[in-house]
């Protein structure tokens, strides 16, 4: 699913866009949408870079890609680019993982050029919170998450190593109840009946987008929305 807001990043032919820890490249594959930019999507784990590839290649295939694109295994604590090298930089869902955030933030910093911009998303603090309550294994399982962040840590953080926040926005509201579910009934419980129908209507919403949930998704993000993302400006 798509949490950074693509109208929020001022993309432009011949932007270089970096997207760290990019999973399964759902991120790295709509930005590689956009007229004559160049893409590089990096994660740590080689399967993720793997299945992005094989992401990518599906959209060749349909024709929808404008732009070029490569692909990485890499380590955000120390990314195998250059100072300066990116227009855009790119970090959904990374920063509840890592050890060490200064760190982290230090490189995304040193790869971003000045005045342009960095999209973050992490977890939100209330809905995380609340699935950390209900089980343990959903943040002590291998590359799990290891904190929590509240809007004003992370800002001050974004801020300390030189970032001006633009602006910020909630998302994925229909993903908390069900993760509260899962977390409730036990991670390994995908057989419950209702588990199973409400991911078959998250999978239906990721894929069709019906306007109805689309409708419920916004009204209820500012109250449960699983995600937070913020823009900041590299001074």
């Amino acid at each position: 699913m798509i949490t950074i807001d693509f109208n929020r990043l001022p993309i432009v032919a011949g932007s270089r866009i970096l997207d760290v820890g990019c999973g399964e490249g759902r991120h790295t594959g709509e930005a590689v949408r956009f007229e004559n930019v160049f893409v590089i999507g990096t994660d740590i784990e080689y399967d993720h870079v793997i299945k992005t590839r094989n992401r990518l290649k599906l959209h060749e295939t349909l024709g929808s890609i404008r732009g070029l694109w490569g692909l990485a295994v890499s380590d955000i604590h120390c990314l195998p680019f250059p100072d300066r090298s990116f227009d855009i930089v790119i970090c959904s869902e990374v920063l509840e993982h890592v050890k060490n955030p200064n760190r982290a933030i230090k490189e995304l910093s040193r790869v971003l050029k000045p005045q342009k911009v960095l999209g973050i998303s992490v977890p939100r603090y209330l809905p995380e919170r609340i699935c950390w309550a209900l089980s343990d294994r959903y943040h002590s399982t291998h590359n799990g998450h290891v904190r929590i962040y509240k809007k004003e840590k992370l800002v001050s953080l974004l801020e300390y190593h030189r970032f001006k926040l633009l602006g910020c926005h909630y998302a994925h509201s229909l993903h908390s109840p069900y993760w509260w579910l899962k977390c409730a009934l036990g991670l390994s419980s995908d057989n419950c009946s209702l588990l199973k129908g409400y991911h078959r209507l998250l999978v239906w919403d990721i894929m069709k987008r019906p306007w109805i949930t689309q409708f419920v998704d916004r009204l209820l993000n500012p109250v449960l929305g699983k995600s937070i993302a913020l823009y900041f400006q590299k001074n």
